[in-house]
């Protein structure tokens, strides 16, 4: 047993009895790196990751290549989401060494924790070219010991490298608020607005060039859900631009395309976290929860772009008819249907059902994962959990006493071929009478996966992660009109608030215990955002109260000298020091502060799976300024997507997240304030505003009576009508009272 016996990560305690000793990211590792002068084998994964437990079972189970690393190297193993400085800073070297990246990531370090080489997964004999793993630490002792000052060289030049990035992205007040509508008074040309507005176009029609029109998605395999391109698409769908229409074909066919594949758990809910296939139909099998926490929103903002009272887009695959909001002209052809409002509900309904029956831990909060792979008799199989053959169809249709016929039926329109397992694959909608036997065979399909082992959850709650699928369910509560959810999400934001806050923000929490590094800028940027929602949905205003410590405590921490920081300048353990002089909370007492995590300093404005912190914090400013009338942090927001037209030029995809706080600012954001007793007449002001599509939108609802709890709502009390107050930067039109007015006001 090494010292990751006693860490809490799941993913560390998966390798607590390798014959490898390894240590955990601690300057107890980098001082024995030090003291024995040997270089350092870090090891980057995650609880989830099936090539990881390849890798694992391969590697770093053999004793001989246990022994060869303990005299050789100090090893280190990193849970990438608990520590995902550490593996941005380290992904930057993998990429810039060996010019790809992934997970498992592997990583030799010089003792002061420089990369000098890089990869991922390495077998354990040589193929198709490549080095073994045994072959990699041989190479790597013998340069370290051989030619040791050409290896020092590299990692030094590296990370000099690594240390300024190609983009640094800047929130000032040092300017004017930015104009976003009209040219500047000067006359010198456009304003950054125009620009802007410009780059969101330029942004849609790239993406409509690398759309898959026949498969759903952009661009080849593997082809991984596009969740913060699809909010900004859904935004611009939602604008007067001539290129809305484009915008929404693709939003409506990447959902489409998602919801009918094999990446949708059909019979579960939740979505697993990529297809190694262009056509979605063979998964990679683990299900993240920022996975589902972003499509979730997603499929309830498709809902609310729609409208509530929009055709389905039918159950039948073609051309869509009537699916389309008003003034949107034809898109461009395509095999993929757009997603229909009844089959993105039903999504919703199953991914929220799967979020509460097999993620929701004790306290409220929620776990980071399903594995990809399920443990059978001591070995890795990926996906069988969710695979079929058509044997195990026919077996649990004449368990419940049903046809054979409609076994033979679901197979066919599901992609259960006769030879071999399968998922469940329609890759097109349903008919109706195809949707009719799925549902009457499904029962049937679920009482026989429950006697399947299951893929094992990592219990670790993750702040952002967490605080983004409080929005979500708030988000969805509201428009799909289940107090259950907003129950949940309020739950949730209790954990968070009591947990992961002492003056400052945890990461991590295990079993009630908030424990690792300070939160980094998506933590701070993704609960701000979360609280602002879960206060529009309830009218709480510790919630708004709560979020507007995280606003100042973020602007403090990660903005220096008008940059964006990825983690904290004082960031580093929460825990109290041991007497060994590590943290308890496994992390180093310097805060990280190796020469290696250099690169992560300053915050990406690019997105991953999730938007970029950097975006979350602009959304952050912009909807506490739409709150406040604060024109410091109207400022700041207009400062930060700056960059937007250069980045929307060089990777549109990848700027989703700073091109929808781009939509909110040029649709205001409106900010709404409903003021009136409770009741039938004020509930339904509420319903529509919750079911409108308009960016970034700010919602507070108040009685009336005594002090206003938000500035919005200052001055528009003591109505004995409900009435709704539409404004834009705190100038507002005349109240209304019905929701017929209210809608013509927001459309």
């Amino acid at each position: 047993m090494n010292r990751l016996a006693g860490e809490p990560s799941a993913y560390l305690r998966q390798h607590a009895h390798n014959p490898v000793n390894w240590q955990p990211f601690d300057d107890a590792a980098f001082a024995d790196a030090v003291a024995r002068d040997v270089p350092i084998f870090l090891s980057v994964g995650y609880a989830a990751c099936h090539w990881c437990h390849v890798m694992a079972g391969e590697s770093f189970e053999d004793p001989a290549i246990g022994a060869y690393l303990n005299q050789h190297f100090v090893s280190i193993k990193v849970d990438r989401e608990e520590r995902p400085d550490v593996d941005d800073a380290y992904m930057a070297a993998t990429q810039a060494l060996s010019g790809q990246g992934g997970w498992p990531m592997s990583v030799f370090l010089t003792p002061a924790g420089k990369a000098f080489y890089a990869g991922t997964y390495f077998a354990p004999e040589p193929r198709s070219g490549q080095p073994s793993f045994r072959q990699v630490l041989a190479a790597v002792q013998e340069a370290w010991t051989e030619r040791r000052d050409l290896v020092e060289e590299t990692a030094s030049d590296l990370a000099a490298s690594l240390s300024q990035p190609l983009w640094q992205v800047r929130a000032t007040v040092m300017s004017p608020a930015v104009d976003l509508g009209t040219e500047h008074e000067s006359g010198r040309g456009a304003s950054p607005g125009s620009e802007w507005a410009a780059a969101a176009e330029l942004a849609v029609s790239a993406m409509a060039q690398a759309e898959d029109t026949v498969h759903g998605g952009f661009g080849q395999a593997p082809k991984f859900p596009p969740t913060p391109a699809l909010e900004f698409l859904m935004r611009h769908a939602a604008s007067a631009s001539s290129s809305a229409h484009l915008a929404y074909g693709m939003a409506g066919r990447s959902l489409g395309a998602m919801v009918r594949s094999a990446v949708f758990d059909r019979l579960g809910g939740g979505f697993a976290r990529y297809s190694v296939s262009a056509d979605w139909s063979d998964p990679h099998y683990e299900k993240m929860l920022y996975d589902n926490a972003g499509l979730l929103q997603a499929l309830v903002h498709w809902i609310r772009l729609t409208g509530s009272g929009a055709p389905d887009a039918g159950r039948d695959a073609g051309q869509v008819e009537g699916s389309v909001p008003p003034n949107v002209p034809p898109d461009v052809p395509s095999s993929v249907a757009p997603l229909g409002v009844a089959e993105a509900q039903d999504a919703v309904r199953a991914t929220v059902s799967w979020l509460m029956e097999e993620m929701r831990l004790p306290g409220g909060a929620f776990a980071s994962s399903l594995d990809a792979d399920t443990v059978i008799a001591g070995l890795h199989h990926e996906g069988a959990s969710y695979r079929w053959t058509r044997a195990e169809l026919d077996t649990a249709a004449a368990t419940a006493a049903l046809d054979s016929e409609l076994a033979a039926e679901v197979a066919a329109m599901l992609g259960v071929a006769p030879v071999g397992s399968h998922p469940l694959h329609a890759g097109r909608a349903l008919t109706d009478a195809e949707q009719a036997a799925f549902d009457h065979l499904k029962p049937a399909l679920l009482a026989a996966r429950a006697g399947r082992v299951m893929p094992a959850r990592d219990d670790k709650v993750v702040a952002s992660w967490n605080a983004m699928l409080m929005a979500a369910l708030a988000e969805a509560a509201m428009v799909l009109e289940e107090p259950a959810w907003l129950r949940a999400a309020v739950d949730l934001g209790e954990y968070l608030a009591q947990v992961h806050w002492d003056g400052q923000l945890s990461r991590v929490s295990h079993d009630g215990h908030a424990r690792g590094i300070k939160g980094l800028l998506e933590d701070y940027a993704a609960c701000a955002n979360g609280y602002l929602t879960l206060y529009a949905a309830t009218g709480d205003t510790r919630w708004f109260d709560f979020a507007g410590e995280l606003v100042g405590a973020a602007e403090r921490d990660f903005i220096a000298d008008g940059v964006v920081l990825n983690r904290a300048e004082s960031g580093g353990p929460r825990a109290e020091e041991s007497e060994a002089g590590e943290s308890a909370g496994g992390v180093p007492a310097s805060g990280g502060s190796v020469a290696g995590l250099q690169g992560s300093r300053f915050a990406d404005p690019f997105d991953n799976a999730t938007a970029a912190g950097v975006a979350l914090l602009a959304q952050a400013f912009t909807s506490w300024a739409a709150y406040t009338g604060s024109a410091h942090h109207r400022e700041l927001a207009e400062s930060m997507v700056a960059g937007v037209p250069e980045l929307a030029r060089r990777a549109p995809r990848s700027a989703g997240g700073l091109l929808s706080v781009v939509e909110a600012l040029a649709a205001g954001p409106v900010e709404l304030a409903v003021v009136g007793p409770a009741g039938t007449d004020r509930a339904a002001l509420v319903r529509t505003a919750w079911e409108s599509a308009v960016p970034g939108m700010v919602i507070a609802v108040w009685d009336g009576g005594g002090e206003a709890p938000v500035p919005l709502l200052l001055g528009r009390g003591g109505a004995h009508t409900p009435l709704a107050f539409v404004c834009r930067n705190f100038s507002c039109a005349l109240p209304v009272s019905t929701p017929g007015e209210l809608l013509a006001l927001l459309t």
